[in-house]
C-alpha cells in the first residue's frame, strides 16, 4: 500500500492499480492488483494454510459485523472506520482458542467482554471530553435491560459544543452479540444464537437547548421478552451511549447535524 501525494484525486481502478480512501483520512492510497488466481488459491495444496486463515477471518469479520449492528444508531456518530480495531480484537480472541484446530477456532466475545469496555467511536470528539459529567449505569442481564443516569449538566462548563449548535440529545443503545462458532455441516462460521447477533434496543432523550442547565436524566432501555428467552451465556450484551447535536430543521423542529456527535461502549456484560 502506498500513499499518493501527487495531484491525483481519483478513486477506483486504473489498469493494474487501485486508488482508494479510508474513513477519517482524506489521503488517497494506491495498491497494485495481482497475486494468485482465485482458482489456484481454492484448490492448490500450497495454499491450504492460507485457506484456513481465510475461513477464520470470515468468522472474525462476522463477529465484527455483529458488534457494529449492536451499536445501532450510534454507529452513525463514529468519525473513523471502526472495522480494523474491532477485527484486531476479535482476531486475538480467536487465536486464544486452543481447543479447536486452525481454520475452525471460535470467536468467543463472551470470554473477553471487558476488552470492549470503554471502546470509543471517535478520535476527534471523545465522549468523556465532550460530556464532562460522571455517567452511572445499572443492568439486569436476566431481564435484558439497562439504565443510564446523568446528573445535572451545566452546559457552559460541562458540555463542549465546538460547532455552537443550539440543541443536544442523548442516545442509549443496548445491543446483543452472539459468539461465533464453526459449523461443521455448513463448513462456515455461524453465530451460536442467530436471533441475538446484532439485535438492538434504543432510547433517545428529548432535544434540549445547549445553553443553560440540563436536568438529570434517567434513561432505561430494554429488549423484548422473546429475546430474553433466547439469551444464553454465549450472548454478550453491549451497553453504549452517546450524544448528537442538532439545529433547527426546515419544519422548525430540531434535527440532527451529522459529524458532530460522539459515543462509546460503556459496558459489555
Amino acid at each position: 500500500m502506498a500513499i499518493v501525494k501527487g495531484p491525483f484525486q481519483i478513486t477506483g481502478a486504473v489498469g493494474e492499480l487501485s486508488f482508494y480512501t479510508c474513513k477519517g483520512d482524506d489521503r488517497v492510497r494506491m495498491r497494485a492488483k495481482g497475486g494468485a488466481s482465485a482458482k489456484k488459491i481454492k484448490n492448490n495444496p500450497e495454499f491450504a494454510s492460507f485457506r484456513k486463515q481465510q475461513k477464520e477471518w470470515s468468522g472474525v469479520s462476522k463477529q465484527t459485523a455483529g458488534v457494529r449492528m449492536a451499536l445501532g444508531d450510534l454507529l452513525g456518530v463514529a468519525d473513523y472506520n471502526l472495522i480494523p480495531p474491532l477485527n484486531a480484537l476479535h482476531n486475538k480472541m480467536q487465536k486464544a482458542d486452543t481447543s479447536a484446530e486452525k481454520g475452525r477456532r471460535t470467536v468467543c466475545l463472551s470470554n473477553y467482554r471487558e476488552a470492549l469496555n470503554g471502546f470509543n467511536f471517535n478520535r476527534k470528539r471523545i465522549l468523556n471530553s465532550v460530556l464532562r459529567v460522571p455517567v452511572s449505569f445499572e443492568f439486569n442481564r436476566e431481564a435484558l435491560e439497562a439504565r443510564v443516569q446523568l446528573p445535572t449538566i451545566h452546559t457552559k462548563n460541562e458540555l463542549s459544543n465546538d460547532a455552537q449548535l443550539p440543541y443536544v440529545r442523548f442516545v442509549v443503545v443496548l445491543g446483543s452479540v452472539s459468539d461465533m462458532q464453526f459449523d461443521e455441516p455448513m463448513l462456515d462460521y455461524l453465530p451460536t444464537v442467530p436471533a441475538l447477533h446484532g439485535a438492538t434496543a434504543t432510547v433517545y432523550s428529548a432535544w434540549m437547548p445547549t445553553l443553560g442547565v440540563i436536568n438529570e436524566l434517567d434513561m432505561q432501555v430494554k429488549m423484548t421478552a422473546q429475546q430474553q428467552k433466547k439469551c444464553t451465556d454465549k450472548v454478550s450484551l453491549i451497553l453504549s451511549m452517546g450524544l448528537e447535536f442538532g439545529t433547527v430543521g426546515i419544519d422548525g423542529l430540531p434535527t440532527q447535524v451529522k459529524n458532530t456527535g460522539c459515543g462509546k461502549i460503556i459496558k459489555v456484560f
